[in-house]
């Protein structure tokens, strides 16, 4: 379940397990709008709005209006594989 104007949850995951190479040149285009939309209308939506599944779901993929980033690029930054801003 999703929140109004959000991408459908199942669709998202859907989406991001499917690799590029098995996707057509409409359906990788689609993807890009619809989460480009989703990511704009998660940054717009106040949190306090924001249902319990959807603020778990935007803080899973840093689509939230706070300036963290996602639990993926976190723990890529703890084991130094990540772009936390340290150059060498």
């Amino acid at each position: 379940m999703s929140d109004t104007g959000r991408q459908n949850l199942t669709d998202k995951a859907s989406d991001a397990f499917k690799p590029r190479s098995e996707k057509s040149i409409p359906e990788s285009f689609g993807d890009t709008v619809k989460s480009t939309g989703d990511s704009l209308a998660s940054t717009v939506q106040p949190e306090s709005q924001k249902s319990t599944p959807q603020q778990a779901a935007d803080a899973v993929s840093s689509n939230s209006n706070q300036n963290t980033g996602s639990l993926l690029s976190k723990a890529q930054d703890a084991i130094g594989l990540g772009n936390s801003g340290n150059s060498r």
